[in-house]
């Protein structure tokens, strides 16, 4: 066995009514995949990667797994002192992770408030430590919390707000990075790796799970929006220098402090040409719903080098749901994709990971046939930022069959597709 995996199985923690994290060795930890509590093999488990964080789940409790057995267990009562209340744990993985099994838990009744946009992934106790039911999908290390070291972070930050005073992008990042803590907006200021360049305030879609903007009333979203376009002049300050100094450079339109950068198709056309009049280094990459694809030709046109197409699902029906979108339907998606690709770019799928539904036998069929027809390059395995109840809801979600589990999913689609990559992260091209 590995050193990456335990020898024996973790058992299950919970959280007292204070927060405090417990372990409770008379129970395994269970993972959930959809409306199924599993025991996970030794062979999903990691450590709990550096960089993550735990969370304890109100008013929902614990489902762990019966040694003998393997049956799932409710723990409805804190084992402990009866008084003391309980809660479910998660953990949310460092960037360049992906859930294997997402954490078990019930909820106390069926009106309580949704779960903060974050994933919710499975995690059990050790060997004194922490194990979450995840792999790592992305050999990557730059959003790896051991290359941020806060000090040089703020002086860095301080530094470029400083030198421009008069650039409002620039300006906005510095709330990204010091305010929110967005990984590529601190890559920005340490002059490396991916460069955010948001631009659009406003989205033709509603998506149920959108982090920057969220109804009155619901769970909030997790950063602000941003309120202004910036100007291409402002876009090329940013990414000029970027290109031509920071280690593998990638810039990108379409973050999660924005909406979508293609009802911006406009500024972005004139900054990518004034960007590629001044530089041919690095890769510009577009984060997008791909909702309209005469925009995304005109951004080929000028020089756009990949897109990543956001996606829930290779279903319509599930998209739709999902996405809530405005003047735009599926079709146009996967317009999109074929324009990228007949322009000879670089396509990634943007596909969201929630164990029991991405490896739910129909949305395997459904994605397959998509990667026939459409060939995308890359599939990106980022994490679900949703309730998982939510989810299964809003998508309105009937597994007919048992999850094909995620390590299968994966295993049959590198073998139908050896071609196809798979990875986290926007790749540089150039």
């Amino acid at each position: 066995m590995s050193l990456q995996h335990p020898l024996r199985m973790p058992c299950l923690v919970f959280a007292n009514e204070r927060g405090e994290i417990q372990d409770f060795p008379e129970l395994e930890m269970a993972g959930r995949s959809g409306s199924w509590y599993l025991r996970p093999k030794l062979t999903d488990l990691i450590p709990l990667p550096e960089g993550s964080e735990l969370f304890v789940l109100p008013q929902r409790n614990p489902i762990g797994i019966e040694k003998d057995s393997g049956d799932p267990v409710l723990l409805d009562t804190n084992p402990f002192d009866s008084r003391n209340g309980i809660q479910a744990v998660a953990a949310f993985m460092a960037p360049a992770h992906t859930a294997i099994f997402s954490a078990a838990f019930e909820k106390r009744s069926p009106d309580i408030d949704p779960l903060p946009l974050f994933a919710y992934t499975a995690v059990g106790w050790l060997d004194d430590r922490f194990w979450v039911c995840a792999f790592r999908s992305d050999e990557d290390i730059r959003q790896d919390s051991a290359g941020f070291h806060p000090g040089r972070i703020r002086t860095m930050t301080e530094k470029k707000l400083k030198a421009f005073p008069n650039n409002r992008l620039i300006q906005h990042l510095g709330k990204c990075c010091l305010t929110y803590s967005c990984p590529a907006a601190k890559n920005f200021f340490l002059g490396r790796y991916e460069a955010p360049l948001p631009t659009s305030p406003g989205c033709n879609a509603q998506c149920v799970g959108c982090i920057s903007l969220q109804a009155s009333g619901c769970c909030p979203s997790t950063q602000d929006r941003i309120k202004f376009v910036p100007s291409p002049a402002e876009i090329a300050e940013i990414a000029v220098p970027h290109l031509n100094s920071a280690p593998r450079p990638v810039v990108s339109f379409g973050q999660g402090c924005e909406g979508e950068p293609l009802l911006q198709a406009d500024t972005i056309d004139k900054a990518i040409r004034l960007i590629r009049k001044q530089t041919d280094k690095g890769t510009i990459n577009l984060n997008s719903n791909s909702s309209l694809p005469e925009a995304v030709a005109r951004l080929a046109d000028a020089g756009l080098d990949s897109i990543r197409v956001s996606m829930n699902s290779a279903r319509k029906g599930c998209h739709t749901l999902y996405y809530r979108p405005q003047g735009f339907d599926f079709k146009n998606v996967l317009e999109s994709i074929l324009v990228m690709k007949k322009a000879g770019r670089f396509v990634s799928l943007n596909y969201f990971i929630l164990p029991g539904f991405t490896d739910d036998p129909d949305e395997f069929a459904a994605l397959c046939d998509l990667v026939d027809l459409y060939r995308p390059d890359l599939i990106q395995l980022r994490n679900l930022n949703m309730d998982p109840d939510w989810y299964f809801e809003v998508v309105q979600h009937p597994a007919r069959e048992k999850p094909m589990g995620m390590r299968n999913w994966l295993e049959q689609l590198k073998q139908r597709f050896p071609e196809l990559r798979f990875g986290y992260f926007n790749p540089p091209l150039r």
